[in-house]
């Protein structure tokens, strides 16, 4: 019974942080959310770059280093 209690007392303190978060969140204006959006999209770009670059050279190199 005791250590329900204290899950319930540590469920209900780690609800009151969350809420206290979302109290102080906003809607971000409309160059906020562009900005975001373009970093967001940049990063994504990068990614699938640096993605295709190592599949590349995982797959063709060995073909030219065999052959």
């Amino acid at each position: 019974m005791a250590d329900q209690t204290v899950t319930l007392i540590s469920i209900r303190r780690k609800l009151n942080e969350y809420l206290r978060i979302l109290k102080l969140t906003r809607k971000p204006t409309k160059e906020e959310f562009s900005m975001i959006a373009k970093v967001a999209g940049i990063g994504i770009l990068v990614m699938g770059f640096m993605g295709f670059i190592i599949y590349m050279v995982l797959t063709e190199l060995p073909k030219y280093v065999a052959g």
